[in-house]
């Protein structure tokens, strides 16, 4: 595995690989990696020639008040099982490189990024999307996978990707959880017993929709007073939304039709966590 730490290295070695045959895969992370990141860059593995992972823990998408200076940090352990997943290569700059003194371009998805996550966390979309576009511009990959975890972002990027006309095909791939049903997350080591068995409440508040769903109840309005209800039954867990929405628009939904995005999100104690499923 290849170690590139210079945006300019970073971006001749692209250029390099894009003028021969093959194509590179691309599995943008902030590294403390865990079994979800892998199955992306397995992905990525079986189906590109060339597949570049990156570590850069961005600080334009944290607010004020996150947790940016505390987010964990394991590089050494990441560089290990990138090794071990054979990746090529590994982009990992510094803030500073990735973000020279006097640069102030950002990046605004309109509209959309206010919505979801975006409504409860101002400008993390602009931080999102501009870091992501600076990293398919230096990377310059055919494909890039992405979590379905992060539902709202997809759909952010997706439009971005629309709209600025990337050469790439964006991929996104299946939740991965904990035998307990938790979706993976660098933010769940930050739980204590009682708040992760708490968080297990966002999986079963979905999984009673879907249940619903299938049993033939669509009303979005009906269903999201179900799910609140579950909610509610845990005090401690503090509900920041519960939605159905369009997974293309993140505008919200009558009817939860199939394959219509249900997302919730919800801080355990001080550590705020997403999970979805989409409507059967």
């Amino acid at each position: 595995m290849r170690l590139i730490t210079s945006m300019q290295q970073m971006q001749d070695l692209a250029r390099e690989r894009r003028a021969t045959p093959g194509s590179i895969g691309f599995v943008p992370t902030m590294g403390a990696l865990h079994a979800g990141h892998l199955s992306l860059l397995q992905r990525a593995r079986a189906e590109c020639s060339t597949v570049v992972a990156s570590i850069f823990v961005n600080p334009l998408q944290f607010g004020p008040i996150e947790d940016f200076a505390l987010y964990p940090r394991t590089f050494d352990a990441d560089c290990a099982a990138l090794e071990a997943a054979s990746i090529d290569v590994l982009f990992a700059p510094t803030v500073a490189e990735m973000y020279p003194s006097g640069a102030v371009t950002t990046i605004t998805v309109s509209d959309i990024s206010s919505r979801l996550d975006g409504a409860s966390r101002p400008g993390h979309f602009i931080g999102v999307a501009t870091v992501v576009a600076k990293l398919f511009h230096l990377v310059q990959p055919h494909r890039a996978y992405f979590g379905q975890k992060d539902a709202a972002q997809l759909a952010v990027l997706r439009q971005m990707v629309r709209d600025l006309n990337f050469d790439l095909e964006l991929i996104a791939c299946p939740i991965i959880r904990d035998p307990d049903g938790l979706a993976l997350s660098s933010r769940n080591r930050y739980l204590t017993d009682a708040q992760r068995n708490d968080a297990l409440t966002l999986r079963r508040t979905l999984f009673a929709i879907e249940s619903a769903i299938t049993h033939g109840n669509r009303d979005a309005q009906a269903l999201i007073a179900l799910g609140n209800t579950l909610v509610q039954q845990q005090p401690a867990l503090q509900l920041d939304y519960l939605a159905i929405v369009d997974p293309g628009t993140l505008l919200s939904l009558t009817l939860a039709q199939p394959g219509a995005l249900i997302a919730i999100a919800a801080k355990a104690g001080s550590t705020r966590l997403i999970d979805n499923a989409l409507a059967p």
